[in-house]
């Protein structure tokens, strides 16, 4: 699709606007009227998030450097010919769960424009949710019913899905399902194992294969202890190398793996420092999320913990109750691409009215 036919599209297409008025104690979220698309504050906020998302920054490759706080803030890939395609790095530095994250007021200073606050979300066009729904105690193993559903604003979203399983000494690829919105599924694990395990999906629409998501579930297998998120470890993805820090200095990490819609592979280690260790994540040509899973011990309990590179869903920046100062507040939805694959930035701008 030419640039203009995007950039007419999808930044109109999806407009809201949040009129949030000072004398009131809750925001009120209304469309702007037709008659108010081409007003001043709209003409130029519009034009400030296509700057946001179409320029590099300065400098050019901030994103990889995780020491770098850029001087002219822009999310677009310095190496991409096309427009509307970000840099996987500035995304997941927009997360605040990455240990190489950026602050609102780094990004605020490096924007430049003072009388405008802003919020970025970048998520998949589509949610994949999975469920534990009942388990079955066999001889010598049990088996696990799930349910995955793919939806996007409470409609099925038909989409091919890949199946991991991860566990102790245990990386199990389950192949791809077909699914027209929901599916149920069962995944049987061998009693010989013990302890947490991570059911991991990958999904691609039926309709266009770069238009991807992904969801995981962590779950108790046989052992009594729980399976805690971020409880043990805290994973960073930059640059195409993972940071795994460890919460305390018993824990010992087992396998790293990095999966994908067309591969699964265990990482290997680059460094490790003061509690601090690195993997390399693969540069692979999938259009596709790579979900990155750690497991390891703490002592003598077993963990399962996982993230995602690009590090997604990102948000950072003014909430609803923080804007209640704003006269206006403008959002304005895109479709990027990252890696190859499709995803949807929504970006919120707002400030004083003129």
């Amino acid at each position: 699709m030419p640039a203009i036919s995007i950039d007419t599209f999808f930044a109109c297409s999806l407009m809201v606007l949040l009129v949030l008025s000072a004398m009131a104690s809750t925001a009120s979220f209304l469309y702007q009227p037709i008659s108010s698309f081409g007003d001043e504050a709209f003409i130029r906020y519009r034009e400030i998030a296509k700057y946001i998302l179409l320029n590099t920054g300065e400098p050019a490759d901030w994103g990889k450097n995780s020491q770098t706080v850029p001087e002219e803030f822009g999310l677009a890939d310095f190496e991409a010919a096309g427009p509307y395609t970000l840099d996987v790095d500035k995304v997941s530095r927009l997360n605040g769960e990455n240990l190489h994250a950026l602050s609102y007021a780094q990004i605020y200073t490096s924007l430049k424009i003072p009388d405008v606050c802003f919020r970025i979300e970048i998520k998949p066009l589509f949610e994949t949710v999975v469920n534990l729904t009942a388990i079955y105690e066999g001889e010598g193993e049990t088996t696990y019913e799930f349910t995955v559903e793919n939806t996007r604003s409470g409609v099925s979203v038909p989409a091919e899905l890949r199946i991991y399983v991860v566990a102790e000494n245990l990386l199990q690829n389950l192949g791809v399902q077909s699914s027209s919105g929901e599916i149920r599924l069962n995944v049987t694990i061998s009693n010989d194992f013990n302890g947490p395990a991570l059911l991991v999906v990958l999904a691609k629409s039926k309709y266009n294969t770069k238009i991807v998501s992904f969801g995981a579930y962590a779950f108790t297998h046989i052992s009594r202890n729980p399976a805690v998120k971020d409880g043990f470890l805290r994973l960073s993805p930059l640059n195409h190398t993972l940071t795994v820090v460890l919460n305390n200095p018993d824990i010992t990490l087992s396998e790293v793996y990095a999966l994908t819609f067309n591969h699964s592979l265990t990482l290997e280690q680059k460094t490790s420092q003061n509690q601090h260790v690195t993997f390399t994540i693969p540069k692979l040509l999938d259009a596709s999320p790579t979900v990155l899973v750690a497991t390891g011990w703490n002592s003598t309990q077993f963990f399962v913990e996982w993230t995602v590179y690009p590090h997604i869903p990102a948000a950072i920046g003014i909430s609803p109750t923080e804007s209640l100062s704003l006269a206006d507040v403008y959002a304005y939805t895109y479709i990027v691409t990252i890696n190859s694959a499709l995803y949807r930035c929504t970006l919120w701008l707002g400030g004083p009215k003129r």
